[in-house]
């Protein structure tokens, strides 16, 4: 087992499962979950299950074995939920043990929040044009969420999206009734978001191999972005429309990986190295923040 940094409830504890994303512990997430809605609860603001964690209460009846973290939804603007409203329960969750970050998107707020090492991802977004843009792209019908359903989780009520059943298709795919594991099913989530041409700045990605050599040819799509390929030197150019999370793919003969939720900006020039060092396999979830920024 390796060691994990920091205390728990801390910066450097919600870095390293993003870099990471161990396996939460359930026992502590069923904790986490229900100290949560207590505190939602008793503030009256609305949230439901989404992702990862619907998945888990509408397949199995519980967390997914291997999921990393804690999914929950709330929509700006219906059921009373506003700016201040937010600004509230942040520091009420802060006050309750929780270290919590928040990370702004164009039409999101996106709370991450983490105690005991058991992150939870809050996001808070915006209904634009009777539709939910949700991570990493997939458009979505506003209906959804709207009216979203009442289900027992784990002892209590939670509410998730209505029907669950086509949010979690939509999600992952016609085969989302099959478990997957990190690595397996987030080829079949990106693969619901359609390529389009974005506009913003150049980014550089430099594609090194598990020998840390140059990788000519290897193709990087920016989910939801365009694809392009590397030169000689590894180098590739993304077009990136602002600093925020993404998620990429890189493939070359014999590798293939998604980076799930990296957070790059424009007129960078960042790094993939084909391998993760120092953490056993068995530890590592989803992989995000894999790029490093390129030294001078």
């Amino acid at each position: 087992m390796a060691i994990k940094p920091g205390n728990g409830s801390d910066l450097v504890s919600l870095e390293y499962t993003f870099k990471y994303n161990p396996p939460m512990d359930h026992e502590i997430a069923e904790t986490n979950l229900k100290q949560f809605k207590q505190i939602l609860d008793q503030l009256g603001i609305v949230f439901m299950l989404f992702s990862g964690s619907c998945l888990g209460a509408i397949r199995d009846g519980t967390f997914v074995p291997w999921d990393d973290d804690i999914d929950v939804l709330s929509i700006m603007g219906l059921n009373g939920l506003t700016e201040e409203r937010l600004s509230t329960v942040v520091n009420i969750l802060g006050n309750n043990g929780f270290f919590v970050k928040e990370f702004k998107g164009r039409d999101t707020r996106s709370l991450s929040m983490i105690k005991d090492y058991v992150r939870i991802g809050w996001d808070v977004d915006t209904i634009i044009g009777n539709k939910l843009k949700i991570y990493p792209g997939i458009s979505m019908p506003a209906t959804l969420f709207t009216d979203p359903k009442e289900m027992e989780f784990l002892g209590e009520k939670f509410l998730v999206p209505n029907p669950p059943q086509e949010y979690l298709r939509l999600k992952y795919g016609a085969e989302w009734t099959i478990p997957k594991r990190a690595g397996e099913y987030e080829k079949d989530v990106v693969a619901q978001v359609p390529d389009a041409e974005l506009t913003g700045q150049i980014s550089k990605v430099r594609i090194l191999d598990h020998r840390g050599e140059p990788v000519l040819g290897a193709e990087i799509a920016v989910v939801g972005g365009s694809r392009s390929y590397t030169d000689q030197l590894g180098y590739a150019e993304i077009i990136l429309p602002r600093p925020d999370f993404y998620a990429l793919t890189i493939n070359y003969p014999g590798h293939q990986q998604v980076l799930y939720m990296e957070q790059i900006e424009p007129k960078m020039t960042y790094v993939y190295r084909a391998q993760v060092d120092n953490v056993p396999s068995e530890e590592i979830g989803t992989l995000g923040n894999v790029l490093t920024l390129e030294e001078d």
